[in-house]
């Protein structure tokens, strides 16, 4: 049995016939963009930069960032959508792993970066979440970065999809300066349009010692 608590995304049940999991897998309409997160993702990254792409689902995001020539780890911890990235995917170097249970002895057992410049936290990942665990898992993240680096997250901060969380982004924002992070950016949309109610990306660094982080928004 794992140390960890089942994350809301485990108690769903039948993840690989989850409606993101059928939605992933089909091609993607021509008003649909899919591609925003590695957009930014991109801009916040060196070129030939180190990605982690944490709770990475199918690894749609790792996708798009190796095909722009970055060097990403996916972790996952859902076999059924372990499966389904090596099925689509092949050339996305993946880790099994709880995101509460990465370290970086356990990267470097699996051959793959200690550090990172850019960890990806998307696709609804916080809201999944074991309960009570975001702080630590923020934290865990973040022990990940270089020195300069920065997390990516991303999700709906009420009425996501079946089985998450409603989570208030001035509850995620407290939660991030508990684990030591300040927000440098936050943001409605993929493409930088002002903070909202029904999405939220944010743009976390760490925050210098002794100072208490302020939260730029992307108003």
């Amino acid at each position: 049995m794992s140390e960890h608590p089942p994350t809301r995304w485990e108690q769903l049940g039948d993840t690989l016939d989850s409606p993101y999991a059928r939605a992933h897998r089909e091609l993607p309409g021509p008003d649909r963009d899919v591609d925003g997160e590695a957009r930014l993702a991109d801009v916040l990254l060196p070129r030939g930069g180190r990605v982690l792409d944490a709770g990475a689902g199918i690894a749609r995001v790792s996708h798009s960032l190796v095909r722009r020539g970055h060097d990403v780890t996916a972790v996952e911890k859902d076999p059924a959508l372990i499966a389904v990235t090596r099925e689509l995917y092949p050339e996305v170097t993946v880790v099994e792993s709880d995101i509460l249970a990465l370290t970086p002895a356990l990267l470097e057992a699996h051959g793959r970066p200690t550090a990172y410049d850019v960890v990806v936290v998307v696709g609804n990942v916080m809201i999944y979440l074991a309960d009570d665990t975001e702080v630590i898992a923020l934290r865990t993240l973040a022990a990940l970065l270089v020195p300069g680096g920065r997390l990516l997250v991303g999700f709906h901060p009420q009425e996501g999809p079946p089985g998450s969380r409603d989570y208030p982004v001035a509850t995620f924002l407290e939660h991030a300066r508990a684990a030591g992070l300040q927000a440098d950016l936050v943001a409605g949309t993929w493409d930088l349009r002002p903070p909202s109610d029904d999405y939220v990306l944010a743009v976390l660094s760490a925050a210098p010692t002794g100072v208490t982080p302020e939260v730029t928004s992307g108003r």
